[in-house]
C-alpha cells in the first residue's frame, strides 16, 4: 500500500512537470525536481507507517534537509537561465519526430524510476517493522553529515568562485583542492549514510542499491564524465587531475 501510493505520486508529480516543461520549453527544470522527488517518499512512507521507528525518523528529517536545500541550491542557479546544454543536445539528436514523448520517457519517467532506485532505502525503513537503533545507525547520521558538509560548502565554494571567475579558470582551492567534484562525492556519501540509518534488519540489505546506483550514475554517467569533458581543455586541468583525487578525497590521484 504504501509503496503503490508513493510510486502514484510520483507519477503524478513527473507527469505535471513534463507538461510544465513544455510550456517554458525547458526540459532541464526536471533537475531542479530530482531532490523534491525524494521528499515526496520521505514525508509519504512516513505519514503512511503505522508505528514511526527512530531511523524511519532520522530518515524523514535528513532527506527533507537534503532535498530542499537541493531544490533551492538548482532554483536559485538556473531559474531565469535559457535550458541547460545537455538537454538542448537531447533535443537535436531527437529531431522533430515523437519528440515530446521521448522526452517524457527518456528525461522524467526515467528520472522517476532512477530516483525510486536511489531511494530504496527511504522505502525499506518505512515499511519495515524493525524499530531497534544500532550502533551503525548512529554511524549513518555521521557519515550523512560528512556528506552534507561536502555537498554543500562545495557548491557554496563553486557559487562564490564562478562570480568572478574568467572564462577557463579552475577552482581548485577549499574542498576541490581535495577531490574534483566534492558536491558530488558529498551527494553520494549522503545516500550512503541514508543507507545505514535505515540497514536496521536484514532485507533493508536489499537498499545498498540505492547509494550503489547514485555512485555508479555519478561516476560513470551523468555527472563526473560530462564535467570532465568540458573541463579537459582548460588550461591547468591535466596538472590539477594529477595531484587531485577524481571522487574520494585522499584516495589516490588519478583514481576514485
Amino acid at each position: 500500500m504504501i509503496v503503490w501510493t508513493i510510486v502514484m505520486l510520483l507519477f503524478i508529480y513527473f507527469t505535471v512537470l513534463f507538461f510544465l516543461a513544455q510550456a517554458l520549453h525547458n526540459n532541464s527544470i526536471v533537475d531542479m525536481a530530482w531532490g523534491i522527488g525524494f521528499v515526496i517518499i520521505a514525508v509519504t512512507g512516513y505519514l503512511l507507517m503505522p508505528e514511526k521507528s527512530l531511523g524511519a525518523t532520522f530518515v524523514l528529517i535528513l532527506v527533507t534537509i537534503w532535498g530542499f536545500r537541493l531544490f533551492f541550491h538548482l532554483a536559485k542557479r538556473n531559474i531565469g537561465k535559457p535550458e541547460d546544454y545537455r538537454y538542448v543536445n537531447m533535443r537535436k539528436r531527437w529531431g522533430k519526430h515523437f519528440a515530446k514523448l521521448k522526452a517524457y520517457l527518456n528525461v522524467f519517467v526515467l528520472q522517476g524510476v532512477l530516483l525510486c532506485v536511489v531511494a530504496l532505502p527511504i522505502f525499506f525503513v518505512t515499511t519495515g517493522t524493525e524499530k531497534a537503533f544500532y550502533w551503525w545507525n548512529w554511524l549513518g547520521v555521521i557519515v550523512w553529515l560528512i556528506g552534507f558538509i561536502f555537498e554543500t560548502i562545495g557548491d557554496y565554494q563553486l557559487t562564490v568562485f564562478k562570480r568572478n571567475a574568467k572564462k577557463g579558470e579552475l577552482l581548485t582551492t577549499g574542498l576541490w583542492s581535495l577531490t574534483r567534484h566534492p558536491n558530488y562525492f558529498g551527494e553520494s556519501l549522503s545516500w550512503w549514510g541514508i543507507f545505514l540509518i535505515s540497514f536496521n534488519e536484514l532485507r533493508n540489505l536489499w537498499g545498498i542499491i540505492g547509494p550503489l546506483a547514485i555512485t555508479l550514475l555519478l561516476l560513470f554517467v551523468s555527472g563526473i564524465p560530462l564535467l570532465e569533458k568540458k573541463n579537459k581543455d582548460k588550461p591547468g586541468y591535466r596538472a590539477y587531475a594529477e595531484q587531485t583525487p577524481k571522487f574520494v578525497p585522499i584516495v589516490g590521484k588519478k583514481g576514485l
